[in-house]
Order: structure tokens, then C-alpha cells, then sequence
């Protein structure tokens, strides 16, 4: 491994530390070097504050160093534009720094290579594509929301080894553990919006909130409930807490108001089989500057999303048992020939507990 892969590396571990507070903003990291030794550190603060770059110009300077002729380490594009924050690249220039090594390009029109010329303009040597890949998974909502108008969705399933979520009288309780179970809920946190659907709110009464071992996190996702024609009770607990969307394609006026006297958001989102558009419901989410959905839903839910091409992550659980009949995991139609089925990458499989975690993700 080159030395500028290894220090790509250590700002790519910053970048991960900025993924629970820069939403809407992509996770950066910042790394630099001068003759062998790290002057300063930083990743991207919430939106408003500092960015990655800044933060470790700070960082530097808070030890008694410049960093003129140093080599800086990013894992996305400098910032070129002024938004909330002036633009990083000027400051690098303005730092007289020597070289710029860059994981990943800007997808963000306001930026797209805008930042990279600059440097070049202004006599800094620029180097990109190190450690691209993982870069770009690092903000693959971010990415997604950039290049496709939509966030980037994960769904997340529990099932039995005979992919089974609950016994065919709908008993679910619990098929996983409770350090999956934990571990799933971790998964909220990093996520701009959970998606659910009106089965799972009816059987489970959930109330989908982020916590880490039960401590309800300070940064809220936004809860997004599918349901077609309204038939949530506005009693159910999914209202009490947080910040809730409810997409349909038609109901009553008066349950309209009774959801809306609860606190909830609606938005009538009707798509030509009577259901939710599901492609307008997440470039809506994209319009909001969501970056990632976390899909907690049913087989039906799950299994259009599938269907559609809208799901680019799956974070399964499974768990050591047989349920021998039961709900299955994904409702999708039966198939006439292997060539037509989906195919997925496996990225991760793993324990927890004594479950089997595995994340895949759509084949390229």
C-alpha cells in the first residue's frame, strides 16, 4: 500500500465520524502531511460549520503549524462555490499548500471538478481516484441523491433461515436476537428517513426511532409511512415521537385531518394502480435533501421497492432457525427462467450474536 493510500485511509476513518452529524452535507475527511508527519486532522461538522478541510487547517494551526508546500489528503472534491461556508479550495490556495490528493469527484453541479481545476489553476499538484471505491460508498447518498435525484435505499429484513419473517399467524417476536436487533437500530441513525408501510405500523406498532442501546439519539430521521388509502389510526405510536411523513394515493378528508391534528405530514402521492408512487415519493425525499433511506417494511412494501429498482442495499439478518411456514421476506413474482432474476453483491457477512448479518448490494 502507497503512502498515499494509507493516509487516504486514515481520512476516510474521519470521514466515517462525520456521518451522524453532516447530513444533508457528504462525510469528508482531511488529512495533512508535511515531510512524514500529520500537521492536522479533520471531517465535515454539521451543516453551517466547518468542513473537512477547515477543520484540519484549524487543527494544524492549533499546534503551531502552517501548512505551506504540505500535501493534503480529501476524500471528496474541495468545494469551489460559496454557500453557507466560502469555498475550500481558495483556502488551500490561499494556505499555499503543494499537492491535493483526492479520493472522489463532486457529483454536486455547483462543484463537478469546479474545485479540482481551481487548485490546478493556481499552480497545486493534484492527484484523484485514490481509494475512489470506498469513497464513494462513504457517501453513496449523497452520491445517489446527486447523480439520480433520489436517496440512495437500504432495506433492512430479519428472517429465518428458511426466509421466513413471522409464523404464517403473524407471530415475529423475535426471530433475531437482541444484539441484531440492536444493531439495526444503529443503522437508523445514519439515516435521513426511515420507510415503512402500513402492515408493519398495523401488526408491530412501531415506533422507528433512532436509539443506541436505548437512548433515543438527538438527530432524528425522518419517518415516511406508505400507505395508500389512509388506514393508519392516528392513535398508533408511530405519531408519538419525531417527525412523520405519511404518503397516500387516496383517502378521506376528515382522516386527512385527524392525521394532520396528530402532527403528521401528508402527501398525496397517487400512483396509476391506486398505491404511492414510489419513484415520486423518493425524489420528493431527494427534494428534501434526504441522502439515505432506511427501508424497515413488510414483504409487500419490500418487495415493490425490489421490483422497481429502487432498493441499492439490502442489510439482512438471519437468523439460526426454521420457521417452516410463515410470511416470507419479499413478495416478488414468480420467475420463468434464472436470467430474470436479480442479482446481488455480496459485500459483507459477519456475526451478531448469533445471528448471520450480511449486506449486499445491486451487481454493477
Amino acid at each position: 500500500m502507497s503512502c498515499d493510500q494509507q493516509y487516504m485511509l486514515r481520512a476516510l476513518a474521519l470521514a466515517k465520524k462525520a456521518r451522524p452529524i453532516s447530513p444533508p452535507n457528504p462525510s469528508v475527511g482531511c488529512v495533512i502531511v508535511r515531510d512524514g508527519q500529520i500537521l492536522g486532522e479533520g471531517f465535515t461538522q454539521k451543516t453551517g460549520s466547518d468542513h473537512a478541510e477547515i477543520r484540519a487547517i484549524k487543527n494544524a494551526n492549533s499546534k503551531g503549524f502552517d501548512i505551506k508546500e504540505a500535501t493534503v489528503y480529501v476524500t471528496l472534491e474541495p468545494c469551489s462555490h460559496y454557500g453557507r461556508t466560502p469555498p475550500c479550495a481558495l483556502r488551500l490556495i490561499k494556505e499555499q499548500v503543494a499537492r491535493v490528493v483526492v479520493a472522489c469527484l463532486d457529483p454536486n453541479p455547483l462543484v463537478a471538478g469546479r474545485g479540482i481545476a481551481m487548485l490546478k489553476e493556481a499552480g497545486v499538484e493534484v492527484l484523484t481516484g485514490v481509494l475512489q471505491e470506498k469513497a464513494w460508498q462513504m457517501n453513496a447518498g449523497f452520491m445517489t441523491r446527486m447523480t439520480e435525484n433520489r436517496p440512495w435505499v437500504r432495506a433492512k429484513v430479519a428472517m429465518s433461515l428458511d426466509a421466513y419473517t413471522a409464523l404464517p399467524n403473524g407471530e415475529s417476536q423475535w426471530i433475531t436476537g437482541p444484539q441484531a436487533r440492536e444493531d439495526g437500530r444503529r443503522w437508523r441513525c445514519e439515516a435521513g428517513a426511515v420507510l415503512t408501510g402500513i402492515g408493519t405500523v398495523e401488526a408491530d406498532n412501531p415506533s422507528l426511532t433512532a436509539r443506541v442501546n436505548g437512548k433515543l439519539q438527538q438527530r432524528q430521521p425522518l419517518k415516511v409511512l406508505v400507505d395508500s388509502s389512509l388506514k393508519v389510526s392516528p392513535q398508533n405510536r408511530f405519531f408519538d415521537e419525531g417527525a412523520v411523513l405519511v404518503a397516500y394515493a387516496r383517502g378521506e378528508e376528515a382522516k386527512v385531518r385527524a392525521l394532520k391534528d396528530r402532527g403528521a405530514e401528508l402527501l398525496a402521492l397517487p400512483g396509476g394502480d391506486a398505491r404511492v408512487d414510489l419513484l415520486k415519493l423518493l425524489t420528493e425525499l431527494a427534494r428534501r435533501e434526504v441522502n439515505e433511506v432506511h427501508l424497515e417494511a413488510g414483504s409487500t412494501l419490500t418487495g415493490a421497492m425490489l421490483r422497481q429498482g429502487l432498493v441499492d442495499e439490502i442489510l439482512c439478518y438471519v437468523a439460526p432457525k426454521f420457521l417452516g411456514a410463515g410470511r416470507p421476506a419479499f413478495a416478488l413474482p414468480a420467475l420463468d427462467s434464472l436470467a430474470q432474476c436479480q442479482e446481488w453483491e455480496t459485500v459483507e457477512v459477519g456475526s451478531v450474536g448469533n445471528d448471520i448479518r450480511m449486506i449486499l448490494r445491486k451487481r454493477k
